[in-house]
């Protein structure tokens, strides 16, 4: 039988955030240039939604990724670093016949004509994940489950499972949804990326870039994006270097209304405290129930950036560790701006974040300040917030 019993009661939560989703074994270039050209790789990890556990976990939160990776060298590598970082992954599956999906890729900017990607996944352990073989009690048993659009464009099964992750039922987690749209993994496929905005409609907290929601579905600008994506109690809308808005409103009737374990909703608190500048309050309905919107513009930092891969998810961990302490909007982005800048100055995925006590003290600049930060490599090692941040 498919998906979790009705009525199934789920364990006693132990866990802050939940993460499904496939993760790699990543090859990155001792060199700049073409793939053609480049003489040699370093082995790495690299999964949007495993990035987000050990983002987490390193940030000091009760972090669990669920996957499936084949039974080979490069699942044991998987596993076992993402382990390191003191991410559960005891619930991850091991897949005797397909194997573990595996990348190389340039050094440039995922956005630059330059940028190349060879992927080895399809027919992947990962692309098998469907809502027979997941173990629902381990998804489930968090405060938050974070999924991303990736795995839906895995495989059929794949999209049928996060339809039934997705899907409202009792005792559901809140669900936290990066649309993370990857047109590559689109091609050729029974479905289209049309299906990320039916997925982000039932999820809780969406984050979406301006430009995948123009590629994936043809909606221009952060008001549009909410008027097409009403639903979730709280969606961020990641604008590049010019920062990030959040709409954040109450979570309506059926909706779970607050994170279990005593944080509080994700919409609840939606001040722009500090200053920070809002677009106002937006009314909208969605199922028939009335709520209002308060619009919150976070802008980005300053950053000498080393390799532009990583940041999302980054963003994606700052904002729910964030979320999770029950932070008001505006820091909850503003932390996400800051595990953004920590990666952006390292060369791959992952990096240490800032310790907590140094992120708060960023975060809780006045709006000047904290628009004449600029952080480089090494700023996350600094004990103290003066060490790191040039102002002009």
């Amino acid at each position: 039988m498919s998906g979790p019993a009705a009525g199934t009661a789920v364990a006693a939560t132990t866990t802050d955030v939940v993460c499904l989703g496939e993760s790699m074994v990543t090859f990155l270039p001792s060199q700049p240039g073409r793939l053609a050209d480049v003489p040699s790789f370093g082995r790495g990890i690299g999964g949007a939604e495993s990035n987000v556990a050990c983002a987490l976990a390193a940030a000091g939160h009760r972090a669990a990724w669920v996957g499936r990776v084949g039974a080979d060298g490069f699942g044991d590598h998987l596993v076992e670093t993402i382990a390191s970082y003191g991410v559960d992954t005891s619930a991850v599956r091991r897949d005797p016949v397909r194997p573990t999906g595996i990348y190389f890729r340039t050094a440039t900017d995922r956005g630059t004509d330059t940028h190349e990607v060879a992927y080895y996944r399809a027919g992947s352990a990962a692309s098998a994940m469907s809502p027979a073989n997941v173990p629902y009690e381990e998804l489930f048993a968090g405060r938050v489950l974070h999924l991303s659009g990736i795995t839906a464009a895995l495989s059929g099964d794949c999209l049928a499972l996060l339809r039934e992750l997705t899907a409202a039922r009792p005792g559901r987690p809140l669900v936290s949804f990066d649309v993370n749209h990857r047109p590559h993994l689109w091609r050729g496929g029974d479905a289209d990326a049309s299906v990320l905005l039916e997925l982000a409609r039932r999820s809780d907290l969406v984050f979406v870039g301006e430009d995948e929601a123009e590629e994936a579905w043809g909606i221009v600008g952060a008001e549009a994006i909410r008027a097409a994506v009403p639903e979730p109690a709280v969606l961020v809308v990641k604008r590049g270097s010019a920062g990030a808005t959040v709409f954040a409103s109450e979570l309506r009737p059926g909706a779970r209304s607050s994170i279990a374990g005593g944080a509080e909703s994700a919409g609840a608190r939606s001040s722009s405290a500090g200053g920070a500048e809002s677009a106002g309050a937006r009314s909208s309905s969605a199922g028939g129930a009335e709520f209002a919107d308060t619009v919150t513009h976070v802008p980005a930092l300053h950053v000498d950036v080393v390799a532009a891969v990583g940041a999302g998810d980054a963003f994606a961990a700052g904002f729910l560790s964030a979320t999770l302490r029950g932070l008001p909007v505006r820091d909850r982005a503003r932390h996400g701006h800051l595990m953004a800048a920590a990666v952006l100055t390292v060369p791959g995925d992952l990096t240490e974040p800032p310790a907590r006590d140094h992120a708060d003290r960023l975060v809780a600049l006045d709006d000047d300040a904290w628009g004449r930060l600029r952080l480089g490599p090494g700023w996350t090692a600094a004990d103290r917030a003066s060490k790191e941040v040039r102002t002009p």
